[in-house]
């Protein structure tokens, strides 16, 4: 098993998510919402693996990685975090959680100031912003990730071979087919707001700053199966 702040990248976490865009690649993969700022984004299959191999592309050919290596990730559970680690772990590249060395690193744009303790190559910050909208200001020795990821091809084909280190477990016994609720302030870890989900055949709805008095009316409006808020 990997460490606990460690996924390792591999073929199983990809072809696991190539088969979830295969069930159904025009339905909702994973809704969107921030509380805070009104943000809605809803990504089908097809629209989150466009964001995945472009972000597999960024790593191989933008930043000369591969299988083996490590990306630092200081980000919340969000869909552009979706995009970014599943992109790694499409690469073969580590994720890590925990502070150390790593080949690149990730983070939003408000934990930059943590970067001293994770010495990497290439940095990438996101400002997780509605619409994808780019950063106003670009901290220095950064480069600004939805700009960068967007210069990169959309089709990536040299899937990592190995990967018999990560399992895909389930601890809220999900059903093909469900509909998640998943409330981003108490489930950080992308194992269970991302993983555990996708690998049972699920569909995500992963609030931030979950407003609960909203909270009957999403469920009924987004057709959810499963409340794991």
């Amino acid at each position: 098993m990997p460490e606990e702040n460690t996924v390792p990248g591999g073929g199983e976490i990809a072809r696991m998510f190539a088969a979830a865009v295969r069930r159904d690649p025009t339905r909702p993969l994973l809704t969107w919402y921030d509380d805070a700022s009104g943000d809605r984004t809803e990504l089908s299959g097809t629209t989150l693996d466009n964001w995945v191999e472009k972000t597999a592309n960024l790593l191989v050919d933008g930043s000369g990685l591969g299988e083996g290596d490590r990306a630092g990730v200081l980000l919340p559970p969000h869909w552009q975090s979706a995009a970014v680690l599943l992109g790694c772990w499409t690469a073969g590249v580590e994720v890590a959680t925990a502070p150390g060395p790593v080949d690149v690193l990730f983070a939003a744009a408000d934990r930059v100031g943590e970067a001293e303790a994770w010495p990497a190559g290439d940095r990438y910050a996101l400002g997780l912003a509605p619409l994808a909208l780019p950063l106003r200001d670009v901290p220095a020795g950064w480069q600004d990730y939805v700009i960068a990821v967007r210069a990169f091809g959309d089709v990536y084909g040299a899937y990592p071979r190995g990967s018999a280190d990560w399992t895909a477990a389930d601890p809220f016994d999900l059903k093909p087919g469900d509909r998640v609720l998943i409330d981003a302030s108490t489930r950080p870890d992308p194992r269970e707001w991302l993983l555990a989900p996708l690998a049972a055949g699920a569909s995500i709805v992963l609030c931030g700053n979950l407003d609960r008095a909203k909270l009957a009316g999403r469920i009924e409006s987004e057709q959810v199966t499963r409340d794991l808020s």
